[in-house]
């Protein structure tokens, strides 16, 4: 287990409610949203390890994920909270509800499900930041002309590089454990559920309606383990819908 870094985005006094973000993302997508959920939460978004400020360590799996929020709650005194997690987040989210209950007292899972995936788009993304030669890299900007070629969305290329940051002597350098994360694609793709995992707790997934992550045919499994799931698509939404469609979103989530 690491020691996560968060941010607390207000609400105190409130109930506590922590955001997981996506791969490659960190507590930094959560900053404005989070303050218009502040109003009914006390709002925590963490950095999961390998990404933002957390800790660097060599393996990432998905029950490390959910050790590591499950320790963050305790180092924090939180013995229930709200999870609300993207993607990457859900999964762990998912894991953590199934095999910590106790600790959950809600579960909100954005536009992924308990399923295996194979990102062809995220493996070309990690091929392209792997050959990004950092050496004599002049600005973000710079290195979003340079992974063009590969890259060919440039809001990707935009959200890319925002784990691209300087050294104290001004040399470039991921923020990310980009060599760690790469080695754990095939897991971080994969189910982190076994057949008898289930939660029986609130639990609301939210899909985009432009997006393919969740599709009708999944929704048997999701209720499999999750049997008091709703489902609430938000229109006009591709699978970030918390930035796509944010006062929709929050408005979903606070209802």
């Amino acid at each position: 287990m690491v020691s996560l870094f968060h941010r607390d985005l207000g609400g105190d006094g409130n109930p506590p409610l922590i955001l997981l973000h996506g791969l490659l993302g960190s507590s930094r997508n959560w900053l404005t949203i989070g303050v218009d959920l502040a109003r009914r939460y006390h709002v925590f978004a963490l950095d999961l390890r390998n990404h933002g400020r957390s800790p660097h360590e060599e393996t990432m799996s998905y029950p490390e994920l959910a050790d590591d929020v499950a320790a963050w709650m305790a180092a924090q005194d939180i013995g229930r909270a709200t999870l609300l997690g993207h993607s990457m987040g859900g999964k762990t989210a998912m894991l953590l509800a199934c095999r910590r209950p106790a600790v959950v007292e809600r579960l909100l899972v954005v536009d992924i499900a308990p399923k295996d995936y194979y990102w062809v788009a995220h493996r070309t993304n990690f091929a392209a930041m792997n050959e990004l030669n950092l050496a004599d890299l002049r600005s973000r900007g710079d290195a979003e002309l340079r992974l063009e070629a590969r890259v060919h969305d440039w809001a990707m290329r935009k959200f890319l590089t925002t784990n691209l940051d300087t050294d104290e002597i001004g040399a470039w350098r991921w923020t990310i454990n980009l060599p760690a994360i790469t080695r754990a694609i095939p897991d971080l793709e994969g189910n982190p559920l076994s057949a008898a995992d289930r939660y029986d707790g609130p639990t609301q997934f939210f899909r985009g309606s432009e997006s393919n992550y969740i599709e009708p045919g999944d929704e048997v499994e999701i209720r499999r383990h999750f049997p008091s799931a709703t489902i609430e698509t938000i229109v006009g939404s591709g699978h970030n819908p918390h930035m796509d469609r944010r006062a929709d979103f929050v408005r979903a989530v606070l209802k």
